[in-house]
C-alpha cells in the first residue's frame, strides 16, 4: 500500500493490515480516529486523564478483537461501541451516581418528561459561535445517555442508524434519547439567559 492512505476505506485499511501486516494501516486508522474517540469518551468521563485512559484502553480493544471484526460492517460504529462500552465500564469501576439515575428501565426520566415545552433545540444552534461556551457547559450537564448521542448526531455527524449501532440501543430509543437530550439541552440554555 502506498504512503497516502486517505482514498482507502477503513475496510480495505483493516485487510491490508490483517492479511498483510500492513503496520501503517493500522496507525493511519488510529490517527484517524483517536481525536473523535477521544471527544466522544471525555463526555461520559468529563476528566482529560480518565478519557485519555479510555482512549487507550479503547484502541487496545479494537487492536486485540480486530480479526473479529466483520469487514461488511462498519469500523467506524464498531470502533464507538467498544468506547462507549469501555467508558461504561470505567465509570461503574469508578462507581459514581449519574444524572441517568433518575431514568427508569425505558429511558423515561421523571424530571424532564413532566415539563410543558417538548419542542426541539433546532440543529442550527450547533453553528452559533455566540452559544459556543453556553452549549458547551449544558452538554456537560446532560445525562450520559442524552449526551452521547446528541454528541455523536451533531459532533461526529453519525446517522440515528450508526448511533443505534455504536452504542448497542434500538433505533426509536436513540431517537427519543436525541430528542430529549435536545430538549434539555433548550432549557438548560434557557435558564442561563
Amino acid at each position: 500500500m502506498n504512503e497516502n492512505l486517505e482514498p482507502y476505506s477503513d475496510q480495505n485499511l483493516i485487510e491490508e493490515y490483517l492479511k498483510k501486516g500492513d503496520e501503517k494501516s493500522l496507525e493511519f486508522l488510529v490517527k484517524k480516529y483517536l481525536k473523535p474517540v477521544y471527544n466522544f469518551v471525555y463526555r461520559y468521563s468529563g476528566s482529560t486523564q480518565e478519557a485519555e485512559d479510555i482512549t487507550q484502553e479503547t484502541f487496545v480493544k479494537a487492536w486485540k478483537n480486530l480479526k473479529k471484526f466483520d469487514v461488511e460492517k462498519s469500523f467506524k460504529t464498531w470502533l464507538f461501541s467498544i468506547a462507549k462500552n469501555t467508558a461504561i465500564d470505567f465509570l461503574r469501576r469508578r462507581k459514581t451516581v449519574p444524572f441517568s439515575a433518575f431514568e427508569n428501565e425505558d429511558g423515561e426520566n421523571a424530571l424532564t418528561e413532566n415539563l410543558a415545552d417538548t419542542a426541539s433545540l433546532p440543529s442550527e444552534i450547533f453553528d452559533r459561535k455566540d452559544l459556543a461556551r453556553e452549549l458547551a457547559a449544558a452538554m456537560e450537564k446532560l445525562s450520559p445517555k442524552y449526551r452521547s448521542v446528541v454528541f455523536l448526531r451533531y459532533n461526529d455527524h453519525f446517522t440515528f442508524r450508526e448511533i443505534s449501532e455504536a452504542l448497542n440501543e434500538p433505533l426509536d430509543t436513540v431517537k427519543s434519547r436525541h430528542r430529549r437530550g435536545l430538549f434539555a439541552l433548550k432549557k438548560l440554555l434557557a435558564e442561563n439567559r
